[in-house]
């Protein structure tokens, strides 16, 4: 739950990419606890060996979604889709004089190709949920028996995407397209009440963050926990208006 409202998730299908990670597993948690049934990807050895344990609610998949043929693959089978939530990604900073192409197109790949190629794929899986739904003589609900057509997508860009930061452009600029991507998506699939939405959040605190910046206020960065609560909300039926928004979980930084 989120703040004590009722999402709805109960027995509704989930996909989260890149889910092993500080914010993944916040979001697999939340996701779990609200009632949802999770598909987690998974790429790395490293990955792997910090992965839960498989149950009848969380199935993992070990998928490079950065391969169109592999991601199409993961969503084929899903005839019960009812959300997709996207957080895998990476980070780079460097003055622009330092930044070959194959680092600027490294951040594009990892950032913006992966958040496009779930959306698409997710996209396809809503639409078959949906009309499996209906042929079934319900109303359209994706997973759960719910009488709510369509489904719900949500990516994860970051702050400098909307507020510029020098001595990152490469990373901006990928976060921006996953913007970007989140927007004209949500325009695309509005009247198919797929509603898609991305979360933006600045530097969170995670013992890797803490690390790196030791003098920082740590009490100023949002918690991982935090931000995973922001994602179930918009990844649930509870969210039934909001769509095509970059949503700020800046913390008080």
């Amino acid at each position: 739950m989120a703040a004590g409202l009722p999402l709805g998730l109960d027995g509704r299908r989930m996909v989260v990419t890149g889910g092993t990670g500080f914010l993944g597993a916040a979001v697999v948690r939340a996701l779990l606890d609200a009632g949802a049934s999770c598909d987690v990807t998974w790429h790395s050895d490293s990955e792997g060996r910090h992965l839960p344990p498989a149950s009848d609610r969380l199935r993992l998949h070990r998928v490079d979604v950065t391969d169109e043929q592999e991601v199409a693959a993961l969503y084929a089978g899903m005839n019960d889709l009812w959300a997709s939530v996207h957080l895998v990604g990476a980070f780079s900073a460097a003055p622009v004089a330092d930044t070959s192409a194959d680092d600027f197109l490294s951040m594009f790949r990892t950032n913006a190709l992966t958040a496009f190629l779930c959306c698409r794929e997710a996209v396809r899986a809503i639409r078959r949920s949906v009309e499996r739904a209906a042929g079934a003589g319900g109303e359209g609900g994706a997973g759960g028996g719910g009488n709510l057509r369509g489904g719900r997508i949500v990516n994860v860009g970051a702050r400098p995407a909307v507020t510029p930061v020098g001595g990152m452009i490469a990373y901006s600029a990928s976060k921006a397209a996953v913007a970007s991507v989140t927007q004209s998506l949500a325009e695309e699939v509005k009247a198919e009440r797929i509603l898609v939405n991305a979360v933006l959040p600045s530097i969170m605190d995670t013992g890797a963050n803490r690390k790196a910046m030791p003098a920082a206020n740590f009490d100023d960065w949002p918690k991982v926990e935090e931000v995973a609560r922001s994602i179930a909300f918009l990844a649930s039926p509870a969210n039934a208006l909001t769509s095509g928004a970059l949503v700020p979980v800046y913390g008080r930084a």
